[in-house]
C-alpha cells in the first residue's frame, strides 16, 4: 500500500477519530463494538506507511453521524477530531449522479458506489465491508484491502 495514498470507509473513520481521541473509548462506542484499541493501533501502523489518506464527502458523512450518537461530552471532542482528520486528509469528491451510475450502486449503495469510482491499485481502498471489498476487487485485486483479513487472517 506504498502507492499515493489509501481511501478508509466510514467505520475505520470511526475507528480513526475516537482512537485518536482517546483510545480508552473505543470499547465504549456502540458503533465500534467489532474493534478494539489494538485494532486502532493496526489502523495507525497502516496509515503511517502511506502518503496520504484521502477522504470522501460519503464517507466523512457517514463517519460524523455515527460519531454523534455518542453522548457528550465525548461527541462532540470526537467530532472536534473528525475535523482534524478532514483536515489532515486530501479529499475527492464525486458527484452522486455519477456514483449512482456505478453497477454497484443499487446494491451498496451511494457512499460505496462513489467509494467504488475513486479507488485504484494506486489509491486503494482499506474497508471493513465485506461486500464492498469483494466488488472493488473484482475490478481490480491492488485496488482493495479487506481490514479484517489483512490483519485478523
Amino acid at each position: 500500500m506504498r502507492g499515493r495514498g489509501i481511501f478508509v470507509d466510514a467505520n475505520l473513520l470511526v475507528l480513526l477519530a475516537v482512537g485518536l481521541t482517546d483510545r480508552r473509548l473505543i470499547e465504549k462506542h456502540k458503533r465500534l463494538k467489532q474493534f478494539s484499541a489494538d485494532d486502532y493501533d493496526r489502523l495507525i501502523e497502516i496509515i503511517s506507511q502511506v502518503k496520504r489518506v484521502f477522504v470522501m464527502p460519503n464517507t466523512l458523512t457517514e463517519a460524523s453521524n455515527l460519531l454523534a450518537q455518542h453522548r457528550e461530552p465525548q461527541r462532540s471532542r470526537f467530532l472536534r477530531t473528525l475535523r482534524n482528520v478532514i483536515e489532515q486528509g486530501e479529499e475527492v469528491v464525486v458527484a452522486s449522479a455519477e456514483a449512482s451510475r456505478n453497477a454497484d450502486f443499487e446494491r451498496l449503495g451511494l457512499t460505496d458506489a462513489a467509494l467504488l469510482e475513486t479507488v485504484s491499485g494506486e489509491t486503494p481502498l482499506l474497508t471493513t465491508d465485506f461486500d464492498l471489498y469483494r466488488a472493488a476487487a473484482r475490478r481490480n485485486p491492488q485496488s482493495a484491502f479487506n481490514y479484517w483479513h489483512r490483519w485478523n487472517a
